[in-house]
């Protein structure tokens, strides 16, 4: 009873299965790009440089991985646009998946100009900013009609594009700076979004077995493929000890690319968008840490410093491969909440969802980790 609710009547869930080059390709390109940038950065000094602060690894760390992974993720999706060439709906597929490719591309290479020169936060966020505009430009906007309506709320088809690009912009500065964050230990960052996407694919799955969308649904679980893919070919470089980063721009790609799933599911019904933002609830917690901690300790909100709730673990004697691991738990814990509530009606889990976010929230205040101290001070410089 309860398979034949998960696995919808519209497309057997084999159908799947004809998209298996874009996870092989995915991880097989990405593999041998980041062992080829590895080689790369250290030839040009493209690299970390420890400063016993913010960065406390003990010797310089090449750069370059998140070019690696955008490799892999182009090859992945380009293999997903051969699979779907003589689908009825081919050319809107297209569209969507250039469009965001070339958003992932642009959020990737503003990363990388940070990473070798440091650009300010100013410039960063217009690049984000661009980056955002490809995904309204390919038409890539939640359906606020469908979360008005409920509500009884009036929604204009102008007020709907108005509000709806300032909805997108908001997903991808949001998590393209949350994932930039949470991007500070060994196979962390790379790691969770590996584990987010997971839970991410098996929501599309679940959808594209119900027939949700003819266009969507194949766009979403090609996007996920390859980034899976992509990430899972940079892994083996990076887990501890790391022989590369993946910088900014491989966590500014991530997040773009996450930001663009969780718009993919605003497409229609509300309640898969709710459940694909809870998938991501590591990132935003930490974020939310991070801001409130700064906040309250009366520090510069845009500074970086060593207060995640990850460099907390580290500070308080967790071993650094063992706090990775803690935090692929929790980044599960969440994916797991996102896909059971998004199984249940849509109010019932935004009541689940709000109280697990205020017993989140309780759980970080009680434990201390709100507060600033130490290193948990130490500033270094913008992100």
């Amino acid at each position: 009873m309860a398979l034949s609710h998960l696995i919808g009547p519209n497309r057997d869930i084999t159908w799947v299965i004809q998209f298996w080059p874009v996870l092989v390709s995915s991880f097989v390109f990405a593999l041998a790009a980041t062992w080829l940038c590895k080689k790369v950065a250290v030839k040009f000094r493209i690299v970390d440089r420890p400063d016993d602060l913010v960065k406390t690894h003990k010797e310089p760390i090449a750069y370059l991985g998140g070019i690696g992974m955008l490799i892999g993720l182009t090859v992945g999706i380009v293999a997903g646009i051969y699979c779907l060439r003589n689908e009825e709906f081919f050319s809107t597929m297209l569209k969507w998946l250039l469009g965001i490719l070339a958003g992932g591309a642009i959020a990737c290479f503003v990363g990388l100009t940070d990473d070798i020169f440091e650009i300010t936060p100013a410039k960063k966020i217009l690049g984000q900013v661009t980056a955002a505009v490809i995904l309204l430009l390919v038409g890539i906007m939640p359906g606020l009609h469908y979360v008005a309506g409920p509500l009884h709320l009036p929604m204009p088809h102008n007020l709907e594009v108005i509000l709806g690009a300032g909805v997108v912009i908001f997903f991808v500065l949001g998590a393209t700076n949350s994932l930039n964050l949470l991007d500070g230990l060994d196979g962390l960052c790379a790691g969770v979004t590996a584990v987010i996407t997971v839970a991410m694919l098996l929501l599309a799955i679940h959808l594209a077995t119900w027939g949700y969308s003819d266009v969507g649904d194949p766009v979403r679980i090609i996007i996920c493929l390859g980034l899976v893919g992509g990430v899972c070919g940079f892994l083996p470089f990076n887990r501890h000890p790391a022989k590369i980063f993946m910088g900014d721009a491989g966590s500014m790609l991530l997040g773009f690319m996450v930001a663009a799933l969780m718009l993919l599911f605003a497409e229609k019904v509300p309640r898969w968008w709710m459940a694909s933002i809870v998938v991501f609830g590591l990132p935003i917690l930490d974020t939310a840490v991070a801001l409130v901690r700064r906040l309250l300790n009366h520090r510069p909100l845009f500074v970086s410093d060593r207060g995640h709730i990850y460099d907390q673990m580290i500070d308080r004697g967790i071993p650094l491969k063992r706090t990775v691991a803690i935090c692929y738990v929790l980044a599960g814990a969440y994916a797991v909440i996102g896909l059971v509530m998004s199984q249940i009606r849509t109010w019932y889990a935004a009541g689940v969802y709000v109280f697990v976010f205020v017993v989140s929230a309780f759980v970080v205040w009680r434990k201390g980790y709100l507060k600033m101290e130490g290193l948990r001070g130490a500033i270094r410089r913008k992100i």
